[in-house]
């Protein structure tokens, strides 16, 4: 009878490990590994052709006009990174305070401000190029009707502000994220250590440097490599608002538009090369893959010292 339990307990955990196992062979490891292996050959359309090696990589990287593609869309990534460091993950630990500190109407704001958290992405682009809507957009009329029509301009439709309107909508779409990890954060800290500041200060500065930010350290390693990941591998709300080829004229482009342009083509171009489009693939999965390590390892080694 124990044999037999021990053989039934067995097979129940194997009928539960071996769905999602297979699940993630199948749509995870699997393209990754086909990724690699098709970045070293020739394509003609879907058709495989002769082995080029490091071919793909080098075209990528050095051959113009891939090298500038290849530039210009990294760049945006960095912008992106750094603008949602400051704006999104910067607001996000200033509203996990106010609601650390129990502001008036704490419940409801805690709801609030994860609720776009939930809302499909797709909804949010949508929702914010009707927004930004140069005519009849909310914005636009809000700032005629306060007397700034000045100010009024096709946030979406110049690239000097394209890719800002961009970050604004992901910041407001992913706040709440941020937000409420560092809550969890700082209601994990001893009232006992806030109690003995009380006694030693009140400036709200002294408590949030020396108390408040060693003390959510963790919490801070998972947001800034979670947020470095996502805009590295940003790609679905750049498609929907400013379309598949990152328009304006390229402003707002960035590695996963770049990536499936090359690699599956677009309306507006027949060029598809799915060698350098895999060549891509590779080089963005290794670049976030080694970076994130490194953050995580330095944050971690960080949090040790503190």
């Amino acid at each position: 009878m124990p044999q037999l339990r021990m053989t039934g307990r067995g097979l129940w955990i194997t009928a539960l490990l071996v769905p999602p196992l297979a699940f993630v062979a199948l749509f995870i490891v699997y393209p990754i590994v086909a990724a690699f292996a098709y970045a070293f050959f020739d394509w003609n359309g879907l058709l495989r052709g002769e082995f080029s090696g490091l071919a793909n990589f080098h075209t990528v990287l050095f051959v113009e006009p891939y090298a500038s593609w290849t530039r210009n869309a990294f760049t945006h990534n960095v912008i992106v990174f750094f603008a949602l460091m400051v704006l999104q993950n910067g607001l996000g630990f200033i509203l996990a305070y106010a609601l650390w500190r129990e502001l008036p109407g704490a419940r409801f704001h805690r709801i609030a401000v994860f609720l776009p958290v939930v809302l499909s992405t797709i909804i949010v682009g949508y929702l914010f190029k009707l927004f930004l809507h140069p005519l009849f957009g909310v914005v636009n009329i809000s700032l005629r009707g306060m007397g700034l029509g000045f100010i009024a301009q096709p946030w979406l439709g110049q690239d000097s502000t394209a890719l800002w309107a961009l970050i604004v909508a992901n910041a407001w779409h992913m706040v709440g994220f941020p937000t409420l990890v560092f809550l969890a954060g700082m209601q994990r800290i001893p009232t006992e250590m806030l109690d003995a500041v009380r006694m030693e200060t009140q400036s709200e500065w002294v408590k949030i440097t020396k108390i408040v930010w060693p003390l959510v350290a963790p919490s801070a390693t998972i947001v800034f490599t979670l947020l470095f990941v996502g805009a590295f591998n940003w790609f679905e709300l750049p498609y929907i608002m400013a379309g598949l080829d990152g328009s304006p004229y390229g402003s707002t482009d960035v590695l996963g538009l770049y990536f499936y342009r090359t690699a599956f083509g677009n309306v507006s171009s027949g060029q598809q090369d799915f060698g350098l489009g895999s060549a891509l693939a590779v080089l963005i999965f290794v670049f976030i893959a080694a970076i994130a390590s490194v953050i995580t390892v330095r944050l971690r080694a960080r949090e040790i010292q503190i």
